[in-house]
């Protein structure tokens, strides 16, 4: 496999601690990046060992790269990747996508159109932990699945506490941040996401920004010839004392992740059945976002699949947009 060479849009806190480091450790190569402000790129660049900084979006694009990262503020997302593609650039895009699904189906389109990789940062669904729940859920491990149950409640650090809470700023909010990652992991576990109800709420006295910082929601999924399965999630930036957790249950059983949701994870996967239970043993050493970036490159070179592909994004953004749409109106929104 040829290394990737890659272009970052974005000077951003992710690329920084988890991306950049992923990019190498897979075999790429980044030339530089791109920022609306060229002090921040330049001393980007300088921290990171890069060739080059630029506030040019065509001048990146014109560069001899074969990818783009782009985790730029989440308005920015739809523009920037569409002109991407059409600079021919197979592209990783931060969730969401874009902040409208008309925009992110047609980004997928675009990106099918021009025989392009277009893949979301979605590092959860490439976890083995919950690879290895997928795969006890089609061996029917826990018979017919019946419901889950996402424990997604964390602290957001205070480095983080800027755009993602601001009422005015174009997708914040924690259903944004994280419901939409949950709906990554769920969607391809339970089959079609149909509706959501959701209620969320600002609890912290440190978010003055205005945007809701806890949320629960229920959503529910259909399979062809299955009973409709029932998820809840529970996702917060307020909590700063509990695990993470998935949890599955279904006819003949219940698996449940402890420590599932988070970025460095060690966890555990548990099946409990009429026979007791037992420890499941997943391998959890390889580094989320490394296997991501395998996952695209490999992708890119044809001989693979992304850990979640555009389509795999856009779905899971039609999951959040309709939380985030629920919890304005208190009604159950459906999911076309």
């Amino acid at each position: 496999m040829s290394a990737l060479k890659w272009g970052l849009i974005g000077a951003s806190d992710i690329a920084a601690t988890r991306v950049i480091d992923a990019i190498r450790s897979s075999g790429g190569h980044i030339e530089g990046v791109v920022s609306g402000s060229a002090g921040r790129a330049d001393d980007f660049a300088a921290q990171h060992g890069l060739h080059f900084a630029t506030t040019d979006l065509d001048e990146l694009l014109g560069w001899d790269i074969d990818a783009v990262y782009i985790s730029s503020t989440n308005d920015k997302h739809y523009d920037q990747a569409c002109r991407a593609l059409r600079a021919g650039k197979h592209v990783l895009c931060e969730k969401p996508l874009a902040l409208d699904p008309a925009e992110a189906e047609a980004m997928v389109a675009l990106a099918e159109e021009l025989g392009l990789v277009l893949a979301a940062n979605h590092h959860l669904p490439g976890s083995p932990l919950h690879a290895k729940v997928r795969e006890l859920v089609a061996e029917g491990a826990i018979g017919a699945v019946l419901s889950a149950k996402v424990a997604h409640a964390v602290l957001l650090p205070q480095r983080l506490r800027g755009w993602r809470l601001g009422q005015s700023t174009p997708g914040s909010g924690v259903i944004l941040d994280i419901t939409c990652h949950d709906a990554s992991v769920l969607n391809p576990l339970l089959g079609t996401p149909v509706a959501v109800a959701a209620v969320a709420v600002q609890q912290a006295d440190w978010n003055t920004g205005g945007q809701a910082d806890a949320a629960m929601t229920v959503i529910r999924y259909e399979q062809k010839d299955r009973p409709p399965v029932l998820a809840q999630t529970h996702d917060s930036f307020t909590v700063g004392f509990a695990d993470t957790s998935l949890e599955v249950h279904g006819t003949a059983g219940t698996i449940r992740v402890i420590d599932a949701m988070t970025q460095d994870t060690k966890g555990q996967v548990l099946l409990t059945t009429e026979a007791g239970t037992r420890d499941i043993d997943v391998d959890c050493t390889d580094d989320l976002y490394v296997i991501g970036l395998r996952a695209f490159a490999a992708a890119v070179e044809g001989t693979g699949t992304p850990t979640a592909s555009g389509r795999d994004g856009l779905m899971a953004l039609k999951v959040a947009i309709a939380a985030q749409e629920s919890a304005m109106t208190g009604l159950t929104v459906p999911i076309n």
